[in-house]
């Protein structure tokens, strides 16, 4: 095997496991001698430093390990302090309008209003902090009931669930009629 594809398997051990890997591990995955991939790391490690790459190599008690370095942390604390952006899904959306106008309320409830299982969104809900548990209902099997949290109030800009938008009675009505005619165009289909 030649130096240049020896260089690029180690590249891509080293970016994939993260941790430092034993010089022995390497020479087996690799099927070539110890001093072999001694020589071609202190090359890469050569050629990394000589071109001001954002990462290098570095040695641990026998072992290699890529790292980034330590000249570009600040730019990595940017990105690593950046909130993710968390997407709301359709979905999302209308399990979330459910748990808020309905709160306190059961999975079961919930999947009986959307028609569908709904673990996967309240689950994901809880995950993005916009609902938590709030409590069991006092029936049998003791169903958790789940609620908005000050995430959610955030979020949304409302200082308090008396802030949400009230639903006008009559589009509540329509909203039924759709969702019914809706259903029994599926049970036709």
């Amino acid at each position: 095997m030649n130096k240049k594809k020896m260089a690029g398997i180690i590249e891509a051990i080293l970016f994939t496991m993260g941790d430092s890997v034993d010089i022995s591990r390497l020479a087996k995955a690799l099927e070539t001698e110890e001093t072999a991939v001694r020589e071609t790391v202190g090359e890469m490690q050569k050629e990394y430093e000589k071109e001001d790459r954002g990462v290098r190599i570095i040695e641990l008690d026998g072992a290699y390990q890529m790292c980034t370095k330590t000249d570009t942390y600040e730019y990595l604390i940017r990105i690593a302090k950046q909130p993710k952006k968390q997407v709301l899904s359709d979905v999302l959306l209308e399990t979330l309008s459910i748990i808020a106008y309905r709160q306190p309320v059961t999975k079961l409830e919930i999947e009986k209003i959307r028609g569908v299982k709904s673990d996967h969104a309240v689950n994901k809900l809880v995950e993005y902090n916009l609902v938590c548990e709030v409590g069991r209902l006092d029936a049998p099997g003791r169903p958790l009931l789940f609620g908005t949290t000050e995430e959610f109030l955030r979020r949304f800009s409302v200082q308090s669930l008396d802030d949400l938008p009230s639903v006008d009675p009559e589009q509540l009505e329509h909203f039924k009629e759709e969702a019914e005619d809706e259903a029994k165009i599926k049970l036709h289909v």
